[in-house]
């Protein structure tokens, strides 16, 4: 799939690329190896890679970097036999590895691509660790969608789950970003992204903050040979302007969340903010062009941000939580479409329905609006937000009874989970979850068919009592005889006290050998490639806790690495 920018539906600022009959055409204002565009994880792992490998790197940023990278939870999906697995006794192979992401992944890459990402894995860890990121234990061995903060490896997937387990034992591959920040689970990205960038200052990246890509220049056989970008002059006032507005606008959306008393009043000074950036670069950017002699590396993360593009392509993630920065509005996409990228599986988004913690959630049943189970409650949160917005138009919800509320108030006890798990447990209890005495009454309320709801009921009961196994294959000790009165949460989609987090999966497609964008004729472009979420890549299809961070490194580190073979073959 490609489009253009005269397309009714390009919603974005990047230009058509223009095409120059030679490099000579164009006065660049910087000439180096490689550009890359955008500064998170993958722009950084390309950067570092590329500087490994005897190019000069530039990178640029519309903010200040970091992106998405820094607003994750700083974990990294690795195995196959990691360092820090193997020293806390976690037993796993890349063959493991590919089985079990084998079943989640379902062809959105080659096998030999797949089995590349698990055997480079192990390795991709101990290059993270020789640029300064820290990886640790000690392993959480239970169910959980984050662990409490002492924890640096966990079960960040399904693989607990027996119907997952195949011939090979569960492994944790949850590699946690070893960072003190106390409870907050604020900005852990920080943890693998603020050594990587140290390191790059160090081996002589240089990176151009406030600076905007906006189009592509190419060759008349199809070249890209560089870029035009918007920005602003280093150490001017009105750059210090957009940094210090940008800063604001992204503070305010990250420790004022919108569930909070006064939210609304919070995302108004955030968008005050954004505006007096936007009016900056409006009005005081220059044009500035960099040429690229061995390639150009789009790494701008997705589009989850531009909500007319989201509208466009997967509507039914609109009213998720969007994670990450305003700098995803998928304009490394639109760049690449422009000198005649081609796109895959736009549609591709990932919603984050997450219930555990509190482990006694995990043990209700979830139904959808005729009352119906539609997936294991103890599933990835990934897993249960795919089932809930591509099978259930976003709508779920969550009954329990009173001795799992019980449970679940004690789960959430201070100390024993993130404060911010607590808040919004607590807050789903007192002010959304509704007790019924009776299912006539709670199929009253919610339009239930009651047949429906009492049969699940009876079947839940026969599991957790091990007559019946689970159709969802759910154990018999994940699973309660739900007694009545009930107690019932909405989880849906839009559900403001719970936010389902949307992060979106689609982009550009790329050569799996090389990281190059290819056209709708799988034929590389040259001097282009594509790397983490502007492109399609391992967790395209199901996300699971670091994959993303994961794929970020093995891709940006593919790109850069065929940049600097092809830089090699050209001397």
């Amino acid at each position: 799939m490609t489009t253009s920018n005269t397309s009714p539906h390009w919603f974005s600022n990047v230009e058509q690329a223009l095409v120059v009959n030679s490099k000579t055409d164009i006065t660049w204002h910087h000439e180096t190896d490689l550009v890359i565009v955008g500064y998170g994880a993958a722009g950084a792992s390309a950067a570092l890679e590329g500087r490994e490998s005897g190019l000069d790197v530039i990178v640029l940023d519309r903010f200040a970097g970091g992106g998405a990278s820094v607003k994750s939870g700083g974990v990294v999906y690795a195995g196959g036999g990691t360092k820090v697995q193997e020293s806390l006794g976690e037993q796993d192979s890349p063959q493991a590895m590919f089985d079990y992401l084998n079943l989640e992944t379902q062809g959105v890459v080659k096998d030999e691509t797949l089995m590349r990402f698990c055997e480079q894995s192990a390795q991709n860890l101990d290059w993270l660790m020789s640029h300064g990121v820290k990886f640790s234990g000690p392993v959480y061995k239970k169910k959980t969608s984050y662990p409490n903060v002492k924890y640096f490896l966990y079960h960040s997937d399904n693989s607990l789950l027996p119907s997952y387990r195949g011939e090979h034992p569960p492994a944790a591959r949850g590699h946690r970003g070893v960072i003190k920040n106390g409870n907050s689970a604020v900005n852990l990205g920080g943890a693998l992204f603020w050594p990587m960038r140290e390191s790059a200052k160090n081996l002589g990246v240089q990176v151009d903050t406030q600076t905007e890509a906006r189009q592509l220049i190419v060759d008349k056989h199809g070249r890209v040979l560089g870029l035009k970008a918007l920005q602003l002059i280093a150490g001017s006032d009105a750059e210090k302007r957009h940094k210090r507005n940008s800063a604001l606008a992204t503070g305010v959306a990250t420790y004022f969340p919108n569930m909070l008393p006064g939210g609304k009043s919070m995302r108004k000074l955030a968008q005050y903010f954004r505006n007096k950036v936007k009016r900056i670069e409006e009005n005081e950017r220059e044009v500035v062009f960099y040429r690229a002699r061995s390639g150009v590396v789009l790494s701008a993360g997705g589009f989850i941000f531009n909500r007319k593009m989201v509208k466009h392509y997967c509507p039914k993630y609109l009213h998720g939580l969007p994670l990450g920065t305003h700098a995803d509005d998928g304009s490394g996409i639109r760049l690449g479409e422009s000198a005649g990228g081609a796109t895959k599986l736009m549609e591709n988004a990932t919603a984050w329905r997450f219930i555990n913690p509190p482990l006694a959630w995990s043990k209700g049943i979830i139904v959808n609006q005729q009352g119906a189970r539609f997936v294991n409650e103890s599933s990835y949160g990934a897993t249960i937000g795919e089932a809930m917005v591509e099978r259930n138009n976003g709508k779920a919800w969550l009954i329990l009874d009173s001795a799992l509320v019980k449970q679940a108030w004690r789960e959430i006890s201070p100390g024993k989970v993130l404060p911010f798990q607590q808040l919004l447990a607590a807050l789903n209890h007192i002010f959304v979850k509704k007790k019924f005495k009776t299912t006539q009454a709670m199929c009253d309320h919610y339009n239930f068919d009651l047949a429906t709801i009492e049969a699940e009921i009876a079947n839940y009961a026969r599991v957790a009592n091990g007559e019946v196994s689970d159709a969802f294959h759910k154990t018999k000790d994940d699973a309660v005889s739900l007694q009545g009165p009930f107690h019932v949460i909405d989880i849906s989609l839009a559900q403001h006290l719970l936010p389902c987090t949307v992060l979106t999966m689609g982009g550009l497609d790329v050569d799996e050998r090389s990281g190059e964008v290819v056209d709708a004729n799988k034929n590389p472009i040259p001097g282009l490639y594509a790397a983490g979420r502007t492109a399609v890549g391992i967790p395209s299809n199901l996300y699971m806790s670091g994959l993303s961070l994961a794929d970020c490194v093995f891709s940006g580190r593919r790109a850069a690495k065929h940049a600097a073979e092809q830089h090699t073959q050209q001397q």
